[in-house]
């Protein structure tokens, strides 16, 4: 080991391998390890034995589920963006030649008690019954103008500069109710609570427009994709794509204690009695205990079904997302819903998750609001962990933290954690302006 490289990376999660493969693309020397011997980190995807034996310790599934070999369930579920920026990273770095996607069935929000259909469009939100008659319209034109803006096309703007005027003012022009804010806000532009309204409405315009488009791309029933076999494929695929590039893996390597030099900047990492000398260390905060901070808990509820979940058209793959509001909480809860038809379980079989911020210490009435949608379960699964995110300075010891994983259920919040990483390492930024149809060559299955 005694080569050095330019970039250490510790930890095979999601964010580490998707930053992984983009150095390598960049013809960085990197070396890629981990302590364990499994890819994906807390991000792995388990069979039914391994997601028995976490869970239920020495006991067997029972054989009604089926075969353990069919499952594959993620630890850390979230939904793709079709036009998003995980999609473009995919592009970009040529992992899609390694994945099949599957368009996901349903987006739905909940509000008042019952779910619906999020619409997305001037023409969805004239059929949608979460708003009367008159505040379709509002909706509709408040869509319309969201759809035709052009950043760069002030003729577009109407008038109002999106950078100054924040989203309360911008909405407020159009005369909407808090009950249409509440799912424009939370169900399209997937923001996470409500500090949103008062930032400026640029953001909120380009995510909205994002779900459209994303929509749009497939002509299914929601903006989002998922790969066939589950997110345990995408480590995999960067692992694959990290060797092509002349990058190193090694997995089921013990303690990865990370060297500092006399000025306090990272010079290595020692595992099994070697060091593997680096200028960079990028990891999960894990790897790195001391230099982390304790941010929040999340909660969340794991249901294996034998049904799709009640009142989302029968919907083999849905995403669900309960506003803040609709709960009286302070930030959203989510509901993933997966099957059999994204070959991540037995013939027949639904995983659905739950997941929220923790706000409270009762876990199981804290998620009751979410589990209650499920209907039925055959098994139910409760799991908690703590989220850090870092507190160094990364410019002055050159050791690049990931944060962890939040409570969504899509990955737009993960993307831009590893994106702004990229910049920090880099100094430069991902090039996104990628040719979205090259990630159809392998989705027959859309």
């Amino acid at each position: 080991m005694d080569v050095e490289y330019d970039i250490i990376v510790l930890g095979t999660g999601l964010k580490e391998c998707i930053l992984s493969g983009l150095l390598s693309v960049d013809r960085l020397k990197v070396l890629h390890m981990d302590r364990n011997d499994y890819y994906g980190g807390d991000s792995t995807s388990l069979n039914l034995n391994q997601l028995w034996k976490r869970f239920k310790g020495d006991q067997t599934p029972p054989a009604q589920i089926g075969a353990s070999r069919d499952y594959n369930v993620d630890m850390v579920p979230k939904f793709m963006m079709a036009n998003g920026a995980l999609v473009r990273v995919l592009i970009h770095t040529g992992v899609t030649k390694y994945m099949s996607f599957k368009a996901v069935d349903g987006s739905y929000v909940f509000n008042k008690g019952k779910i619906h259909k999020v619409p997305s469009t001037d023409m969805e939100a004239l059929k949608s019954p979460l708003m009367g008659l008159f505040e379709k319209r509002r909706a509709g034109k408040f869509f319309l103008y969201v759809q035709d803006y052009k950043e760069n096309d002030p003729s577009t703007h109407k008038g109002y500069d999106l950078t100054k005027l924040t989203t309360k003012q911008l909405i407020s022009k159009y005369g909407l109710d808090d009950n249409t804010i509440d799912f424009i806000g939370h169900a399209v532009a997937l923001h996470r609570d409500d500090t949103y309204l008062s930032e400026p409405a640029l953001d909120t315009v380009k995510r909205m427009k994002l779900y459209a488009e994303s929509v749009a791309r497939f002509q299914g029933g929601s903006p989002y994709i998922y790969p066939l076999y589950g997110l345990g494929e995408l480590p995999q695929g960067f692992a694959r794509l990290s060797a092509v590039y002349g990058g190193t893996y090694m997995l089921n390597k013990p303690e990865c204690k990370v060297e500092f030099d006399s000025e306090g900047k990272v010079c290595g990492v020692t595992s099994e009695g070697e060091t593997a000398k680096c200028k960079k260390v990028v990891c999960d905060p894990s790897y790195l205990p001391d230099k982390v901070k304790k941010v929040g808990k999340v909660f969340r509820a794991i249901a294996i079904m034998s049904h799709p979940i009640p009142n989302t058209a029968e919907s083999h793959s849905v995403q669900i997302i309960l506003p803040q509001k609709q709960l009286g909480r302070k930030s959203d809860m989510y509901v993933f819903c997966c099957s059999y038809s994204h070959n991540v379980a037995s013939k027949g079989k639904f995983i659905a998750f739950v997941s929220a911020q923790a706000e409270t210490d009762n876990l199981q009435t804290e998620l009751k609001p979410g589990i209650d949608l499920l209907g039925p379960v055959d098994e139910l699964f409760f799991d908690t962990y703590d989220r850090y995110e870092p507190t160094n300075d990364s410019s002055s010891d050159n050791c690049y933290i990931s944060t962890s994983y939040d409570a969504t259920t899509h990955f737009e919040s993960t993307v831009m954690d590893v994106l702004s990483l990229y910049t920090k390492i880099t100094g430069k930024m991902v090039d996104l302006s990628v040719d979205l149809s090259a990630a159809s060559a392998s989705e027959d299955d859309m």
